[in-house]
């Protein structure tokens, strides 16, 4: 007997899904007769809490098993790890320590299992969604938590824009400006998509990934909190349980007064003073809860405005404002777009379900199960993305670290952009090529994604040399970096796809494949002996080590440019000048003998300083 995915599907199609990994909830969909379809729990449910338990015999729970836990045993279970997600600190969950990829693939694994049980067993390819504001690094996180979990990551897609596609299915022949206003429980975005006779292309993104029904909750918690204090002296916040009881009752609390003007609150224990329970009994308004929120409320208003001015559009062009995310079932939200557009959102499509739905519809336009609808959709880069030059300072000296942009934010994807550069100093022989995301004008305040040499050029004045560097930015959200010498046609490829991936890091790959292996053989079994752990938890420092040997090579490479550089300029100066060049030269042959990494770092800011100050 086929299960009725298997049954009624063209088998000619890769089996495919669309995966929502959300902060509270998550889901996943596929292509059925045509139209996208969310996978129930065994529960009958269409959403499964992101919550992880690990219980007493070690066992992994995910969803509302786990949610329940969290107030009985908050060292045991792990809410909200997507906020996490691209961060190198790892999650302690009942004594372990897991990465927040490892997490996640234990939510992306009981999603499998449905999926397995719908679809037949099996390797499953997907679809994942992301925030469209989220970095290279926590897109990369994703992609690996997909890994782990067991699917074949196909492509990562931005949730507005999932969202739109679920939308947009049902209404190829129709020609409008949307807005989708994206409010989950971690994180906001919003975009601009123009429909136009089958085609769907985002014009604009902007949004927070740290922002969200998450701090709704912990607002009420501190609002909550401070009644507690005032009343029996003690802060609720510094004990776990407490804290999960109030963070618990305040998300009933959000969600209550989305239908209600007020509710009573009637908590008969939150913690123990003096060996004596005391509870909490008060009436909190919608009016005092909008108070409290208003501020990120108006901080998501102000994103509105700055995608439409992105897409070069009035409040009055957009036709449709679709509201994605839980979080948007507040009143508030839905009263601010109308004041702000002159229209109400609209309201025929589950804001729970409308990122898994368009997921599936990504997956069905891959897979071919979609072909026949005549849809094409279009996204966009969500940052600017470039690499450190030479800029000017605010008193006009040349100072390294300045960005350049390469591909700029909202510019449609896939794209290819080349820019040329060329060589700052004397004899260059050697380019260091440091990609960046964001929107700041020098590099320090951006976000570093990866580095890389190119070696070779031939020697000559400062200038003589061009340097063509590409970047290839396709729809996964994936950078392809190639530095090319123009005179030599030499080059070097990088694509920025996989930064956990350090091929020259044996123990960490190890890990990682007995990681893999543990989590498709038995899931419970996920957590690793003694030496694989020691190894887990101090996996960055093994990298921070290797990276460390090869940062002095490079390093040094620097350090030497910069000592010939300072020769050349030896010939044609005044005496004062050389002084002063021969001081930087000391202090470089010090560090060069040294090959001490913080020497090297030193004596280069120094030189760099005397040139900044010489002005040469």
């Amino acid at each position: 007997m086929m299960g009725e995915g298997t049954s009624k599907q063209n088998q000619s199609f890769r089996p495919i899904v669309g995966i929502d990994l959300g902060t509270t909830n998550s889901a996943v969909a596929y292509i059925y007769q045509g139209k996208p379809k969310v996978i129930e729990t065994d529960a009958g449910s269409r959403l499964i809490p992101s919550v992880v338990l690990i219980d007493p015999n070690d066992n992994v729970i995910v969803g509302e098993n786990a949610r329940s836990a969290l107030v009985a045993m908050p060292k045991r279970t792990k809410a909200a790890i997507k906020r996490e997600m691209g961060s190198e600190e790892f999650i302690h969950i009942a004594g372990k320590s897991y990465s927040p990829e490892e997490v996640s693939a234990f939510i992306l694994k009981e999603l499998k299992r449905l999926v397995d049980k719908q679809l037949g067993e099996g390797k499953k390819e997907a679809v994942i969604t992301v925030p469209a504001y989220f970095t290279d690094k926590q897109r990369k996180a994703t992609k690996r938590a997909g890994e782990l979990a067991g699917f074949v990551v196909e492509r990562i897609v931005n949730e507005p824009t999932a969202a739109a596609l679920a939308f947009g299915l049902e209404r190829l022949k129709e020609d409008r400006h949307l807005l989708v206003y994206d409010l989950g429980g971690g994180t906001f975005d919003v975009s601009v998509v123009e429909m136009m006779d089958g085609i769907m292309e985002v014009k604009a993104s902007s949004g927070n990934n740290k922002l969200g029904g998450e701090d709704f909750d912990w607002l009420l918690v501190d609002f909550l909190a401070e009644d507690i204090m005032e009343n029996h002296k003690v802060d609720p916040r510094d004990d776990v349980r407490a804290r999960a009881v109030l963070k618990e009752e305040a998300e009933k609390i959000k969600i209550q007064l989305s239908k209600e003007e007020q509710v009573h609150i009637s908590l008969p224990v939150v913690m123990m003073k003096d060996n004596e329970p005391f509870g909490l009994y008060k009436t909190i308004a919608r009016e005092s809860f909008i108070k409290l929120i208003e501020p990120l409320l108006q901080e998501t208003m102000g994103s509105v405005s700055e995608v439409l001015k992105a897409a070069d559009l009035e409040p009055n062009e957009v036709e449709d404002i679709l509201l994605v995310g839980g979080s948007t079932r507040i009143p508030r939200i839905h009263d601010l777009l109308t004041d702000y557009f002159g229209i109400s959102p609209r309201n025929d499509i589950n804001p729970d379900e409308a990122v898994a739905l368009g997921a599936a519809v990504q997956a069905g336009l891959k897979s071919g199960a979609l072909s026949d609808s005549g849809l094409i959709v279009t996204d966009i880069a969500p940052f600017s993305m470039g690499i450190a030059v030479l800029g000017q300072t605010t008193s006009g000296n040349v100072q390294p670290g300045h960005f350049q942009a390469i591909i700029k934010k909202n510019t449609t994807i896939p794209v290819t952009r080349t820019e040329t550069f060329y060589t700052t100093f004397d004899d260059q022989t050697t380019v260091q090529v440091e990609v960046y995301q964001g929107e700041q004008k020098w590099v320090r305040d951006n976000h570093f994604i990866n580095e890389f040499l190119l070696e070779g050029l031939p020697e000559g004045p400062a200038g003589s040399e061009s340097v063509e560097v590409t970047f290839r930015y396709n729809l996964n959200g994936i950078l392809e970096v190639t530095a090319k010498s123009v005179s030599t046609d030499k080059q070097v490829t990088v694509t920025m796809e996989d930064a956990l991936d350090r091929s020259s890091t044996t123990a960490f790959q190890e890990s990682l494949e007995k990681i893999n292996s543990a989590i498709n053989t038995k899931y419970k079994d996920i957590v690793l002996d003694e030496h694989d752990e020691y190894i887990q938890q101090n996996i960055f420092d093994i990298l921070e080590e290797e990276e460390k040997d090869v940062s002095v090579q490079d390093l040094l490479k620097e350090a030497k440019q910069w000592r010939s550089r300072c020769t050349s300029k030896l010939k044609n100066t005044s005496d004062e000048t050389k002084v002063q060049l021969h001081e930087g030269i000391e202090e470089l042959d010090k560090a060069i003998a040294s090959e001490d990494e913080t020497a090297l770092e030193d004596a280069i800011d120094y030189i760099t300083d005397i040139f900044i100050e010489l002005e040469i």
